[in-house]
This record gives C-alpha cells, sequence and structure tokens, in this order.
C-alpha cells in the first residue's frame, strides 16, 4: 500500500505533541500493510465526509484519509476527535 500526504495532513502531524508523533509513526506502517488492522480502529465516515475513513492514534487523537486508488492512501488530516470531524 502507497501513503501519500496531503498539504494539511503534514502541517497538522507537525503539531502533534511528542508522544503522538512517535505513535502516529509506528501505526503509518501498520496502515501501509493493513488499512483495517485492528489496532487502527478504522472507521467509515459519513454524513459530509463520505467517502473518508478515520483511524486512532490515540483514544483522543485522529487521522483522516481516504482511498484514491486501490493501493494508494491519502492521509488528510490529524485533530483531537473533538475538533477532527468538523
Amino acid at each position: 500500500m502507497r501513503i501519500v500526504y496531503h498539504r494539511s495532513f503534514l502541517k497538522s502531524a507537525g503539531q502533534l505533541p511528542k508522544l503522538q508523533q512517535k505513535k502516529l509513526a509506528e501505526l503509518l506502517e501498520i496502515l501501509r500493510n493493513n488499512p483495517y488492522h485492528p489496532l487502527l480502529h478504522t472507521k467509515r465516515l459519513g454524513a459530509e465526509l463520505t467517502g473518508l475513513f478515520s483511524f486512532r492514534i490515540t483514544r483522543d487523537w485522529r487521522v483522516i484519509f481516504q482511498f484514491l486508488e486501490s493501493e494508494t492512501i491519502q492521509l488528510l488530516r490529524v485533530a483531537h476527535r473533538k475538533d477532527i470531524y468538523r
């Protein structure tokens, strides 16, 4: 699986606390191998976010992504769960 990064993802990932940045790096390897791995808690989003997915970094931090092709994932944004779905 190929992962590409949207500019807004790179900006928001750089603003994460260091502990969450480290955890994100570990989870990206899991995502690359299996986007539906149980450790990711991957969810299909609905309503105005239809077509997008999210996975957990920690209980409070999420990443939104989409499939561009069957073998390409684009990471769109990372934020606290209270802000990410707005």
